[in-house]
């Protein structure tokens, strides 16, 4: 099992939209392999390449008894209907906040075979697909957060050890 350091709120690679993956060979398989290993301990429910350092749009997540990947997402559905749910994010560990996301969401990508696969979800599972596709375009779930939720983040983060600051 590979468990691949995560990288923290304050790392520009977690601010940087990723780049498509275009080659399809050992080291995505690799990748893939390492955000499936990460995103397995407890209380891990989806796991972005930037959150381990790699600027590529891939993620993992293990949500229920769904677990899997998706290489080169994009949001496909959302649905109209949202709705506030607790959410944080292995990137901006201890803190949680209220977050408005659609309740079903529909994420269409490829396998490691270069294959179309389709990911979809309701209120957990919509929010992951919807968390680690924002990680992929540069977004953590603060960026979501109302202007004053936000102040309250972003203040309880600088207090903390993990916080890089530059």
């Amino acid at each position: 099992m590979a468990m691949r350091e995560l990288r923290y709120f304050g790392d520009p690679v977690l601010k940087s939209v990723c780049d498509p993956v275009t080659t399809f060979d050992s080291k995505i398989e690799a990748l893939v392999k390492d955000l499936l290993d990460s995103v397995q301990p407890d209380g891990r429910a989806g796991l972005a390449a930037p959150q381990i350092g790699v600027g590529l749009r891939v993620f993992s997540y293990d949500v229920g008894k769904q677990t899997g990947y998706v290489i080169n997402p994009e949001i496909v559905h959302l649905s109209d209907e949202t709705h506030e749910i607790g959410e944080g994010c292995l990137s901006v560990p201890e803190l949680w906040f209220p977050t408005v996301r659609a309740k079903h969401a529909v994420v269409r990508g490829v396998d490691l075979r270069n294959e179309p696969i389709e990911v979809e979800g309701v209120d957990v599972m919509a929010q992951c697909l919807q968390h680690e596709t924002d990680h992929l375009d540069g977004m953590l779930y603060l960026d979501r957060l109302t202007a004053e939720r936000k102040k309250q983040a972003l203040r309880e983060a600088r207090g903390k050890d993990w916080f890089w600051n530059r």
